[in-house]
């Protein structure tokens, strides 16, 4: 039995072998060239840089800027999509799993792309422009509408996917003992929830500190967080010491966060009594609960519905389809190639990006499934979230720094994209796969293993059934996330080979109702492939209580 247990061992080590080179490969070496090309003068550190960049005025103003509106977007979503946690976990209504994936949907479409639909909606020219002559571009309220549009499903899937299995009947007993329905919730509800909403708050607020696309296309000149200031700093002034400095500063706020949301996961495993989120919800009762349904309804109506519709609706001329068909032509200004060919591109780096993700993440999972694993294999499982705080636009610098000699001489091939996007896709591949690899009963191993079977026909024969669904949601996972990476991709995309988010980018950047109209349409056609492959993932998904 220890040879058994010795070999299960040193099998799972075989397993991180990839994940681990991976990640030192095409995370942590490309990550650490560019801080180091920008902190090392005569291969010395000077960390006294450090202070010189942070007393900088306008870095203090960026630093200031970042954080509070992060806090601001964490406050707003809250308290907008609270409610409709609560409705979604509470009521019954008609269409109500269908609404649940379209509220979704704005959280799986890149950021350029929830840019560009507020900017139809509130830019010059939007419709609210043409309506009543009001412009939101370029103000704080833009950045932190487009905020709560996207983080909006993380609140209500979270929250609610937790609230709905909360046994009502708690809260039915406390009011039986006197307490009103505000005391009931505040003493039995909401100290059930807290983890749940800090856990989505810390989310949103990771999210928005780390936002790019959305600031870059709203904010204009007049706003920029670290994120965005990286991109600057590196791409316009060349000055890599300071976007060194505030990659450390990101780096060092986002695993304090990551940190803060690894305990209120912790939290959320204390006993609850938990039921079936089936029996809990019910059809409204009174005026009062039907006029929050029909806010709620309302609200995503407009603050979700609205932008993507004029998204859709900007995307056409007066004669139809112009703009659709503009995307076949070649100008030879913004592109070396017909602006249609980034669909053909972004679809083929994201299918290469979703294998190695599958391959890179499913290896971990399995290497991850024992919880009795070794501090070595428990610190991996947490570095494997790093991808997702870290600037996407250091990263890509970083790849065009540290990859391009011998023998990683990669920065000419078009692998160097797919390899970006895989990145971001491997945590999500993991954290769908582990908890379902952790619920196969490990006496159905143990008897394969008794039989004969090695580790690889029995995880072939015993895991891989039971979980073949939970590996197509991965996969779709990674598959749209890479399809709409774009703070890495913009750096190391080839102006022969743009992707989706790049060209809309390149094309909102040019004056001309054509290169706009252009813009709108590529977004429409990222949106409509975004949308339908989440709609694909909801059917796939065994777990219905409604957290991702």
């Amino acid at each position: 039995m220890k040879r058994r247990v010795g070999r299960g061992g040193a099998a799972r080590l075989g397993l991180l072998a990839l994940p681990v080179a991976f990640f030192a490969v095409f995370f942590a070496y490309p990550v650490a060239a560019i801080v180091g090309r920008g902190l090392k003068a005569d291969g010395t550190w000077q960390f006294g840089r450090l202070a010189d960049v942070l007393t900088q005025s306008g870095v203090r103003d960026v630093l200031w800027f970042t954080t509070w509106q992060a806090l601001a977007s964490t406050a707003l979503t809250l308290l907008i999509a609270l409610p409709g946690a609560y409705v979604f976990a509470r009521f019954a209504f008609p269409g109500k799993q269908v609404l649940r994936a379209v509220v979704t949907v704005p959280f799986v479409l890149p950021t350029v792309v929830v840019g560009t639909a507020f900017l139809a909606l509130a830019g010059r020219g939007g419709l609210l422009d043409e309506l009543w002559g009001v412009r939101l571009d370029t103000t704080v309220w833009a950045i932190l509408l487009a905020h709560v549009f996207f983080n909006y499903a993380v609140v209500v899937r979270t929250v609610g996917g937790l609230w709905a299995q909360l046994d009502p009947r708690q809260e039915e007993a406390a009011r039986m003992l006197g307490a009103s329905r505000l005391t009931a919730w505040r003493t039995v509800t909401l100290p059930a929830l807290a983890p749940a909403v800090a856990a989505a708050a810390l989310m949103v607020f990771l999210f928005t500190f780390t936002s790019f696309g959305v600031v870059q296309i709203l904010g204009g000149p007049t706003f920029s967080t670290l994120e965005v200031e990286i991109y600057r700093q590196t791409t316009e002034i060349f000055d890599l010491t300071t976007a060194a400095v505030l990659t450390l500063v990101q780096f060092t706020a986002v695993g304090a966060v990551l940190a803060v949301h690894a305990w209120t996961v912790r939290r959320r495993e204390t006993a609850l009594r938990l039921v079936d989120a089936s029996v809990t919800a019910r059809r409204p009762r009174g005026a009062g609960q039907w006029a929050l349904l029909a806010g709620v309804l309302v609200t995503i109506a407009v603050l979700l519905l609205l932008p993507l519709a004029v998204l859709v609706q900007r995307s056409f001329d007066a004669s139809g389809f112009a703009y659709y068909r503009a995307l076949t032509s070649e100008d030879g200004g913004t592109f070396l190639v017909p602006p249609i060919d980034a669909i053909g591109n972004s679809l083929s780096y994201a299918v290469v990006a979703t294998a190695i993700a599958v391959l890179v993440g499913g290896l971990a999972a399995v290497a991850l499934t024992r919880r009795d694993a070794g501090r070595f294999v428990r610190g991996f499982d947490a570095l494997l979230m790093l991808p997702l705080g870290v600037s996407a636009v250091t990263v890509g610098f970083g790849f065009l720094i540290a990859l391009d000699e011998p023998p990683l001489n990669l920065r000419a091939s078009w692998i160097l994209v797919p390899l970006a996007q895989a990145l971001v896709g491997v945590p999500f591949v993991v954290r769908t796969m582990l908890p379902v690899l952790r619920a196969v009963d490990v006496r159905l191993r143990e008897a394969a293993a008794v039989l004969g079977a090695s580790p690889w026909r029995a995880w072939r024969e015993v895991d891989l059934p039971m979980v073949r669904r939970a590996l197509l949601v991965a996969a779709g996972f990674a598959f749209a996330v890479s399809l709409g990476e774009f703070g890495a991709t913009v750096f190391i995309a080839r102006p022969d080979r743009p992707t989706l988010p790049v060209a809309v980018a390149r094309l909102l950047g040019r004056p001309g109702d054509l290169n706009y109209g252009q813009a709108m349409a590529l977004s429409t056609i990222l949106m409509v492939v975004c949308a339908v492959a989440l709609l694909v993932l909801e059917r796939l998904r065994t777990d219905r209580t409604g957290e991702f």
